[in-house]
Order: C-alpha cells, then sequence, then structure tokens
C-alpha cells in the first residue's frame, strides 16, 4: 500500500471499530493526518476522556498511555508502539523518591507529568510544561522538591523566586543534545529568526531564546506571530509540522539532532496494526494504581481553576 492507502484504511477502521486516534505533537505528519486529535500529553489524555469511543489509540510514549488510562478508566487503552518509553519518565524510581519525603518531610513533592503511573503515586502534585509556575505558585507551601527535570525545575525556580525549589537530577536527553553552539550558529545563520524554545532544554541556552514555552506554546508562538522567520530549540518534528501550518513562513531546527527517538519509533503500520486489533498493547491498570496515580494529577487539577 502507498502511505495515502494506508492512512484512507485506518481511518475506515478506526470509524468502523470505534477507535479515538491520539497523536502526540511529536509524532510524524502521516500520523497527524490520521489522527482525531493531537497535542500535547495530558490536553490529549483530558480530550480522551471526553470522546465517545470506549477504544484510545495513543501514538506517543507510554507514560501518555498510562495518563489515558488514569483519567479514562473504564476505556480500552491502546499504546500504538509498545518499545515507545520516555528515557526521563524512567530516570527515577519510588524507592529513591520515598527516601527524599522521608528526608525531607516539609516539602512538598511536585512530579512532571513526563513519569510513570508508580512514581505519581508518591507524589502530591503533578504539573505540565504549560502549567508548571502557576499551579507552584499556587501551592501553599512554600518548599518543593521538583522532579525530574531539574532543566525545567531551573526554568520554574526563576519564575517564582519566592518558592524554594529542591532539583534532582535527570532531565530529558533529546532537548540536552541542544548546545551552545548550536544557538550561535542559528543566530549567524538566521540572523532575523526568532528563537524559540523548551524549557527542558539545558539553563545555558533558555536563558538566550527570544521565546520560552511547551511545545503547544511554541506552535502557537509561531502560527500567531508577526515574523517570518522562526528557529524551533524542541523535537525536530515541529519544524515540519510548523511548515504545512504555515507554507509562507520558514522554519529551522535548532539542532539535526534534536530527535525523538522513542517519539519516532511510532511508524504509520504501527497505527495500522493497533487499529486492526493485531498490533499494540493495551494498557492494564489496577484500580489501586489507577487511584493512587491519579490523585496528583486531580490536584494538578484543583490548583489549576
Amino acid at each position: 500500500m502507498t502511505i495515502r492507502e494506508l492512512q484512507d484504511e485506518i481511518i475506515r477502521l478506526k470509524k468502523a471499530k470505534g477507535v479515538c486516534i491520539l497523536a502526540h505533537a511529536y509524532q510524524g505528519q502521516e500520523i497527524w493526518e490520521v489522527a482525531d486529535y493531537i497535542g500535547d500529553s495530558f490536553g490529549l489524555s483530558k480530550k480522551a476522556a471526553e470522546v465517545k469511543e470506549q477504544t484510545v489509540l495513543m501514538c506517543g510514549v507510554r507514560f501518555m498511555a498510562e495518563t489515558v488510562k488514569m483519567l479514562s478508566p473504564q476505556k480500552k487503552v491502546l499504546l500504538a508502539n509498545p518499545i515507545a518509553g520516555c528515557p526521563m519518565a524512567d530516570q527515577m524510581d519510588t524507592d529513591l523518591i520515598a527516601q527524599m519525603k522521608e528526608s525531607m518531610p516539609d516539602y512538598t513533592v511536585v512530579a512532571y507529568i513526563n513519569t510513570t503511573a508508580e512514581l505519581k503515586t508518591i507524589c502530591d502534585v503533578c504539573v505540565t510544561s504549560s502549567s508548571a509556575v502557576k499551579i507552584i505558585r499556587n501551592i501553599p507551601n512554600d518548599k518543593i522538591l521538583f522532579i525530574p527535570d531539574c532543566n525545567l525545575g531551573d526554568y520554574i525556580a526563576k519564575q517564582v523566586p519566592e518558592k524554594e525549589l529542591k532539583l534532582v537530577r535527570g532531565g530529558c536527553p533529546t532537548h540536552l543534545r541542544m548546545t551552545k553552539k548550536d544557538v550561535e550558529r542559528a543566530r549567524k545563520e538566521h540572523p532575523d529568526a526568532e528563537i524559540l524554545m523548551h524549557p527542558e532544554c539545558h539553563p545555558s541556552i533558555v536563558s538566550m531564546a527570544d521565546f520560552i514555552g511547551s511545545t503547544t506554546e511554541i506552535m502557537a508562538y509561531a502560527e500567531k506571530g508577526t515574523g517570518s522567520e522562526y528557529v524551533i530549540g524542541t523535537e525536530k518534528s515541529i519544524v515540519e509540522h510548523l511548515g504545512y501550518k504555515c507554507p509562507e513562513k520558514s522554519f529551522y531546527p535548532l539542532s539535526k539532532d534534536c530527535v525523538c527517538h522513542n517519539m519516532q519509533a511510532t511508524t504509520l503500520m504501527d497505527v495500522y496494526r493497533a487499529v486492526k486489533g493485531i498490533g499494540g498493547e493495551e494498557i492494564i491498570m489496577s484500580d489501586e494504581l489507577i487511584a493512587f496515580s491519579r490523585k496528583c494529577i486531580d490536584e494538578m487539577l484543583r490548583l489549576g481553576k
């Protein structure tokens, strides 16, 4: 089959079988075109809870599919490619954080959503990259233990200096591939372009950006901006997507090496096989795990109002 024929068959199958396809922003354009909803991990999870379909296919990584299951425990949740994980989500385990909680009982433990369901069970509040500053400001406690991304944590600490943030060494290996030399080269090669950067990047280059925001915030800024050139400091698939959305503008990756191999592991054929019922992996979580891991997400919703 050609790509177009495969896409048409996926669309036919999802309608016939009642499957809602969710695609994270870092998925390829060919997957975007068959998805029902595109966005960040938490936005997709909330959307999954609203749709009528009782089967949800996540084209992303494992912690995202887990979050969908937490918010829609009655639905069948599939991960398109079972090997698609998140290195940052796997960097810390419950034993380590439990020990830290015991040694710092007066700290509120805040988890980036890029964490496993098991780790969320012992955290107090969950945040996304776009909601972190607001939610941490709204936490009554001034002492915060933030996990696992110390780069995002450093960015938050600068925005909320009235809070005392303790950071644990961890982070996104994809965003850490971008360096000061990449920024200097981009300034030289594209002097009229604005540099848009994700706060998961190292603090030494975040300070050099013209705009800092989550992936969805970066895309919205570039789409609505009056400029004609933008350098994108996040997973380089966003350059392709913005090119399709705004063909009159020019977009450049801050680094050609900023590729999330876990996100790119999912192929259109994986989506086809999952929708057909011969591929993917169903996410199975006990009622107890769902109940305990969801508490920090419910607290995020409460503090984010």
